[in-house]
């Protein structure tokens, strides 16, 4: 495929940069295995990662406190430890003022208060407080209650729990630090690789430099603005969300240079591995760390994410408690970067394994990887706006659906005869409030298929004797979140009646599963592996422009990273067990259709085409899916999109296969069929023509990249 005309510009441009000597056979051959050697990589590391560590999070060694004095305090701190099973690491604290310095840093994740002697002198019950900080950690406050509140009530004791830092009605899941930090991350890695390619130039250290610090001054800015103006989940702060980003995205962005200078593009793979991959695990903002291997704890006081998001979390919720520490962290990361950078360059000068055959601005060389030759302003431009609008996408679209767990017109069936269900109904609906969406049905077989089809979230099964209990009919594998929600609510209107709330869970997650996330990392590994098959594709092999050519190389490759899915999670991590070939089937199914719905998208308009794919197949899903927080807890924008994207459909069809008795999966074959026969149309009807019609620029051209004899310029 080339250009039909050739300006004088053009051949004043060969003659001075010739354009590389034509692949061989076998480096055509090479490059044709690395086209499929990193997407297996990329998915494979964070799947792995995401699956290995979080799909059976236990507490482990989780540092909690008792506070009290004497030898009772003593004794049943040795109990309390003794009886962990290793979940606890327990200390004796005396003063309780002391507690809040200890949770602030991070020392402590929670503490019981044992109760005072005169209360139990005055014949009431004693009361024992349960101490924690929802901003520490919402899941890791949750665990310190389920730890330590069993061990205070088998001492007769009542329970009080006491949030010593809540947090905020605008960030009422904690994840707003969580989403920070990964915007910086991403702001500080991504934009390298295409600097790599397109203005090789500025990754000299002298010029870098400047850039990256103007670079992280203008994405903490706008960090900020998304969560805080447009989103509301901070007030305020922005010297602060200024001064870290910044510092956050220099030193990933200087990290990440050097990475770039001794790997050429596979950077990429060692730089998301660090800032993403291990980071969001080892964070310690989403799952706590104590409830994770080992290795991820000591991650979590040596890498970026967890020092950006740290340090965050520290000024905004505990009065700068351990703040400089984070920083601390963050800057030894840029020092020690910028010192190896800088010995590297004075080494090897300005030659990067893998970069362009000329490195000058007016080099003939594309915006983007795989794209036409452009002039330096427009790949400038592009260097800038491609990563940017990716890290606003993300931040964005994460923020607004996930920073606030609000429950809403969660379908709930109240079964029994129809008048006293009606009346039920009406009794309960004033107290529920806008909360569930209640509805009689009068079978409870009826409501229990109910709910294990998804149309319901539970059912209350109302006693049919003054000696029964009331039966609240859950599935656990449907959503952990949206069943804890329900649990939390029918458990207090049965108590209100005096009745102690029955619990039937049709469907209850694994111990491999204890989160009930393995659903969403499966579906998300097949959607992943699905759109970025294209666009490695479109940067590396720009000159297959036929579908005839491609057909093969999807087919395998969605057959192929399916067994490997499949191998990964039931046989080397044990996550998702006994369903292999339901596995191995649908996942290629999910990988094949979503490849092509993307490749009609990114084969037109190249790595752009990526941002508006990643929307649609990936980041309105994961919200739409009720993988994390139920599709009743987020904003209701979401909900038709369950029902049409592919995320949610692949979701929900691991779901179905491991817990729900596969009720459900017809509807989720056709949803992914509908989007790989139209994109596989488009491509075949539409896409074709446009990329070979005459007049379609030339992508740059292909061959050996590393030539230095070539780069004679400077700069």
């Amino acid at each position: 495929m080339t250009s039909s005309t050739t300006s004088p510009d053009s051949t004043a441009g060969a003659a001075k940069y010739p354009p590389p000597p034509p692949e061989s056979p076998a480096e055509r051959k090479g490059r044709m295995v690395a086209l499929f050697v990193m997407p297996f990589l990329i998915v494979t590391m964070m799947y792995a990662t995401y699956v290995g560590t979080m799909h059976a999070a236990q507490p482990r060694d989780l540092p909690v406190a008792v506070v009290g004095q004497g030898t009772a305090a003593e004794r049943f701190a040795a109990e309390l430890e003794d009886n962990a099973d290793g979940a606890l690491d327990v200390r004796l604290v005396e003063d309780l003022d002391e507690v809040d310095d200890l949770i602030g840093d991070g020392t402590l994740a929670g503490a019981v208060e044992l109760p005072t002697q005169p209360a139990k002198q005055r014949g009431k019950q004693p009361v024992a407080k349960i101490h924690h900080a929802m901003a520490a950690g919402a899941s890791q406050a949750t665990v310190v209650s389920t730890q330590l509140a069993p061990a205070a009530m088998a001492q007769g004791w009542q329970v009080e729990t006491v949030d010593r830092t809540p947090l905020p009605a605008g960030d009422s899941t904690g994840t707003m630090v969580l989403f920070a930090a990964m915007g910086m991350m991403l702001a500080g890695y991504v934009p390298l690789s295409g600097m790599l390619m397109g203005t090789p130039n500025l990754l000299r250290l002298r010029r870098f430099l400047p850039a990256v610090v103007g670079w992280g001054a203008l994405t903490s800015s706008l960090v900020w603005l998304i969560l805080g103006p447009l989103v509301g989940a901070v007030e305020g702060h922005y010297p602060l969300f200024l001064g870290v980003g910044t510092l956050a995205v220099a030193a990933v962005g200087t990290a990440q240079l050097l990475f770039t200078k001794v790997l050429g593009p596979f950077a990429v793979l060692l730089g998301m591995l660090l800032w993403v991959v291990f980071g969001v695990p080892a964070s310690n903002l989403a799952l706590s760390v104590h409830s994770m291997p080992g290795f991820i704890e000591w991650l979590n006081g040596v890498l970026p994410l967890p020092a950006a998001g740290g340090a965050l979390r520290s000024a905004i919720y505990f009065d700068g408690q351990g703040f400089w520490g984070h920083v601390t962290t963050l800057a030894v990361w840029l020092v020690a970067a910028l010192a190896l950078a800088a010995l590297k360059e004075r080494r090897s000068g300005h030659l990067i394994v893998g970069g362009p055959l000329y490195t000058e601005p007016d080099a003939p060389l594309p915006a983007l990887a795989g794209g036409p030759v452009a002039p330096y302003r427009r790949r400038v431009a592009a260097v800038a706006l491609f990563p940017l609008t990716i890290m606003i996408t993300v931040v964005t679209l994460m923020s607004f659906s996930m920073h606030e767990a609000d429950v809403h017109d969660m379908p709930v069936a109240v079964v029994g005869p129809a008048a006293q269900a009606e009346g039920f109904v009406a009794a309960v609906e004033p107290q529920l409030g806008e909360y569930v969406d209640l509805r009689v049905v009068t079978s409870a077989d009826e409501a229990t298929d109910l709910v294990r089809s998804q149309e319901l979230v539970a059912a209350y099964v109302l006693p049919s004797s003054a000696n029964d209990e009331p039966t609240l009919v859950t599935a656990g594998g449907a959503g952990a979140s949206q069943q804890s929600a329900v649990q939390q609510m029918f458990g207090a209107v049965a108590a209100g009646s005096g009745a102690e709330l029955a619990l039937d869970d049709i469907a209850p997650l694994t111990g491999d599963d204890t989160g009930g996330s393995n659903s969403m990392y499966v579906g998300m590994g097949w959607i992943m592996a699905g759109f970025l098959f294209f666009a490695v594709m479109r940067g590396g092999a720009p000159d297959l422009t036929r579908t005839r050519q491609l057909l093969p190389l999807v087919a395998g490759w969605s057959v192929g990273i399916a067994v490997w899915f499949w191998f990964l999670y039931d046989v080397l991590i044990g996550a998702v067990n006994g369903v292999a070939l339901e596995l191995i089937g649908y996942g290629a199914l999910t990988v094949f259709c979503v490849a092509w719905a993307s490749a009609a998208v990114i084969r037109v308009a190249g790595l752009f085409g990526l941002i508006p794919v990643m929307v649609v197949v990936m980041l309105a899903g994961v919200p739409a899916s009720g993988g994390g927080l139920s599709i009743w807890m987020v904003p209701p924008v979401f909900r038709p999109l369950a029902d049409i994207l592919p995320l949610p459909a692949a979701v929900d069809l691991v779901r179905s296969v491991v817990y729900l008795d596969g009720v459900g999966i017809g509807g989720n074959v056709l949803v992914l069929l509908v989007w790989g026969a139209v994109g596989l149309a488009l491509n075949l009807l539409v896409v074709d023509r446009w990329l070979n019609r005459p007049s379609a620029p030339a992508p740059a051209p292909m061959g050996p990249r590393y030539q230095p004899s070539r780069s004679s310029s400077p700069e």
